[in-house]
């Protein structure tokens, strides 16, 4: 099976970037939009950690197939780092690592780990990370077009839907567009979808989830065995 490290962390954007003048003028635009960066803001503000339930959706337009990966996901700041685990129960046991500026698949059916190094592409995939987790609601504006929607309900929460459109040339021949759904309550994600120029997708549903002051250090180590191979996909 294909792993693409850009799907793997689709889960969330926005780390450290400054806040504009230009972001500034377009969050007073929108009174709704202000009111959810702020909320955002002070989540960030007291980000630790966080766990929750996780329904990752993977639509392939090309042959109109969706593929659903089910588990557990946590975020942590640690040492200024944000990191990132997975934990997939469903369909296959499968673990997914994100520290150190490297990315970790861990399969225990082919007992086989691959190390993903994203080089000159780590900003992105770390942008990608603290989504509506950990980053700044003002920080978007400085990669990002940000507009407010609409309120939608996700589950049993009426959540703030936010568009996110990239401003890099670059960055949009991979995501050409994101929704953010957020918590009015808690400023954090309930939901993200990133959408391909192809047409493909992915959906991140969240549910279950616990913002906490620390994580057990085990569920950021991959359990593997002496016989695991390690290897490191070209592309």
């Amino acid at each position: 099976m294909r792993v693409d490290w850009r799907a793997l962390v689709l889960g969330t954007v926005a780390v450290g970037w400054l806040f504009t003048a230009a972001g500034a003028q377009i969050a007073g635009e929108s009174p709704e939009l202000e009111r959810v960066l702020a909320q955002m803001d002070v989540a960030a503000k007291n980000f630790r950690a966080v766990e929750a339930n996780v329904v990752w959706d993977q639509y392939q337009k090309v042959i109109d197939e969706k593929e659903t990966e089910k588990g557990k996901i946590y975020f942590r700041r640690e040492g200024g780092e944000i990191q990132m685990a997975a934990d997939f129960a469903e369909p296959d046991k499968k673990y997914v690592i994100y520290s150190g500026g490297k990315v970790q698949v861990y399969q225990p059916k082919i007992d086989q780990v691959n190390e993903y190094n994203p080089g000159k592409n780590r900003g992105d995939v770390e942008s990608f990370l603290v989504l509506g987790f950990g980053g700044s609601g003002r920080d978007l504006f400085k990669s990002y077009a940000v507009r407010f929607e609409a309120k939608e309900t996700v589950g049993a929460i009426l959540a703030d839907r936010l568009e996110l459109i990239p401003k890099s040339d670059r960055f949009r021949n991979n995501i050409a567009r994101i929704l953010l759904w957020i918590d009015p309550a808690r400023g954090i994600s309930v939901q993200q979808q990133f959408f391909e120029p192809s047409g493909d997708y992915r959906l991140a549903k969240y549910s279950a989830i616990q913002i906490k002051e620390k994580l057990p250090e085990d569920v950021f180590r991959l359990k593997t065995t002496k016989k695991t191979r390690f290897v490191s996909p070209q592309g």
